[in-house]
């Protein structure tokens, strides 16, 4: 909030960009640090704390808003300046009554848990509840391994078939993977088309593993692989990968895809295996456009 202020402080009227622009480049933002977007995808990291730094200042009256997309410091941020402060913050605004009055509605509107993490630590609200979200996603994920630990191999063979036709590969479950995890199978676990045309097939192997998966079983499920004359496949475990199996998959020839717990659960989340809906939550923002008044 203070390095906007002082962006402001010529009392010129200044766009929303030129702000961005300017901060970005007192930060010495990279063009990847500048183009990082929150979890969601929907808005970049540094846009979306600009903004709510705007908001912030105009709620304790420190700036104006004197048309879209434009700000302008007012009389009360000139004597903020002119006290050379450290830091604004949110506590640094409740010296006002207004922006007090600003998070009382927010406490009263159920938000009082954010302000009060945005008091101690340096996010948006929206930072806020996307590292709640990130957290509880984080949390049903070790919940589906452990769970997927406790289930017998067949199941597990089956499972993961079933995310992969989720995924969009061979349309659907009964005529787009089969299971041949059998004797005698040269290590291919599952096998699946890979469009519902069916022009190409993907062998499968499925671990459920809870040490390191190395690079000799890599080169086994490859060997299979080439015993079935197979370009493609794709190694899925409960655990991880260590870095010699890694490095040997990037280097053949053969198009090999691993996949650890971590991925596997994040996976069955996005595409709601093994998974149901509890809640949902729209974050909605003011439409702009909507208060714009034309003069006919």
């Amino acid at each position: 909030m203070l390095p906007l202020l002082r962006f402001l402080g010529d009392g010129v009227e200044h766009s929303l960009r030129d702000a961005e622009e300017a901060l970005a480049e007192q930060f010495h933002l990279s063009p990847l640090e500048r183009a990082k977007l929150l979890p969601s995808g929907q808005q970049g990291v540094f846009k979306n704390r600009i903004g709510w730094a705007r908001t912030y200042l105009k709620k304790a009256s420190l700036i104006e808003l004197p048309k879209r997309a434009v700000s302008k410091i007012t009389e009360r941020g000139k004597q903020v300046l002119a006290t050379n402060p450290g830091r604004i913050d949110v506590k640094f605004l409740e010296q006002w009554p207004e922006f007090i009055e600003f998070r009382d509605i927010s406490k009263q509107s159920g938000k009082a848990t954010l302000s009060e993490e945005l008091t101690s630590v340096e996010t948006t609200p929206e930072e806020a509840i996307e590292l709640a979200y990130q957290g509880l996603r984080e949390q049903l994920a070790q919940a589906l391994l452990s769970r997927i630990l406790g289930c017998s191999p067949t199941f597990f063979e089956q499972l993961v078939v079933e995310l992969l036709v989720k995924m969009g590969y061979g349309g659907s479950r009964s005529d787009a993977g089969e299971r041949i995890g059998q004797t005698g199978d040269g290590g291919i676990d599952g096998i699946i088309k890979e469009d519902r045309l069916g022009l190409d097939t993907i062998f499968i192997q499925a671990k459920r593993w809870q040490g390191p998966v190395g690079r000799p079983e890599i080169q086994k499920f490859v060997g299979a692989l080439q015993g079935q004359r197979a370009r493609k496949g794709v190694f899925i475990t409960t655990s991880v990968y260590t870095a010699e199996a890694v490095d040997y998959a990037s280097r053949i020839d053969t198009k090999v895809v691993l996949i650890d717990g971590k991925q596997l659960a994040g996976l069955m989340i996005d595409f709601d295996v093994g998974v149901s809906g509890s809640a949902s939550y729209v974050v909605k923002r003011v439409d702009s456009d909507y208060f714009e008044e034309t003069d006919f």
